[in-house]
C-alpha cells in the first residue's frame, strides 16, 4: 500500500489528476489509514497505468470508463473498444488534417516577413488582419 504520492512517483500522474480519476469514477476509492490518508494497492497502480496510457493516446474520459468497463469483463465482446478505437482514430486523422492545413498557411504567412521591421509594416500583422487570406478557417 502506497499513499497518493507513492502512486504519482511509480506512475508518473500527477496528484490532482489522480484524485479527478477518483471523482470520475475511473478509479476505485483508496482504503484509508488510521490518519484517513489514502492508500493505494498493486490494483491501483495497474488501473492507473491503464488509465495514462490510454490518455497518452488521447482517448477521451469517456472512452476510458466504456474500456475501463470492457477490461473488468474480459468476457464481453470486444466490439465497443474496436468501435471507440476506430472513431478515435478518424478524430486524429481529422486533426492532422487540420494540423497541415494550418502548417500550409503558418508558412505562408512567416515568409512574407523577414523581421527587422516596424510592427506597422510587418506582413505577418498584415496577413492576420485581412482575413480574406484566411482559406482555412483558423
Amino acid at each position: 500500500m502506497v499513499p497518493i504520492g507513492g502512486l504519482s512517483d511509480r506512475t508518473g500522474v500527477k496528484v490532482e489528476t489522480i484524485r479527478y480519476y477518483e471523482q470520475v469514477g475511473l478509479l476505485p476509492p483508496p482504503e484509508r489509514s488510521e490518519g484517513n490518508q489514502r492508500r493505494y494497492g498493486r490494483r491501483h497502480i495497474e488501473r492507473l497505468a491503464f488509465i495514462k496510457h490510454a490518455r497518452d493516446l488521447g482517448f477521451p474520459v469517456e472512452g476510458i470508463r466504456t474500456l475501463l468497463r470492457l477490461s473488468d469483463n474480459p468476457a464481453m465482446a470486444c466490439d465497443e473498444a474496436h468501435a471507440i478505437a476506430v472513431s478515435h482514430l478518424d478524430e486524429v486523422r481529422d486533426k492532422i488534417a487540420k494540423l497541415r492545413s494550418l502548417e500550409t498557411e503558418l508558412a505562408r504567412i512567416a515568409v512574407t516577413c523577414s523581421g527587422g521591421v516596424k510592427a506597422c509594416d510587418c506582413a505577418i500583422i498584415e496577413a492576420l488582419a485581412d482575413h480574406g487570406q484566411c482559406h482555412h478557417g483558423h
